[in-house]
């Protein structure tokens, strides 16, 4: 896969969990959770926007994009 979300990384930096995320952001529990376990195929923007707006991170900070695996 060449395309990688990297909420995991971020959320354990942070020391905060799925469901804590889930709690603030007014995002479902099985929509984060999908995004943590990079299991998403299609990226919401409203998602991504709501997510960088409560980490206050970039979108490149986010997803990780690797030629090589392709």
């Amino acid at each position: 896969m060449a395309i990688k979300l990297t909420l995991d990384k971020i959320l354990n930096e942070r020391n905060l969990s799925r469901y804590e995320l889930s709690k603030r952001t007014g995002i479902q529990y099985q929509i984060v959770d999908n995004y943590y376990k990079n299991k998403v195929v299609r990226y919401d923007s409203y998602i991504l926007n709501k997510l960088c707006d409560f980490l206050e991170c970039d979108i490149s900070d986010l997803i990780s994009y690797d030629k090589t695996t392709y």
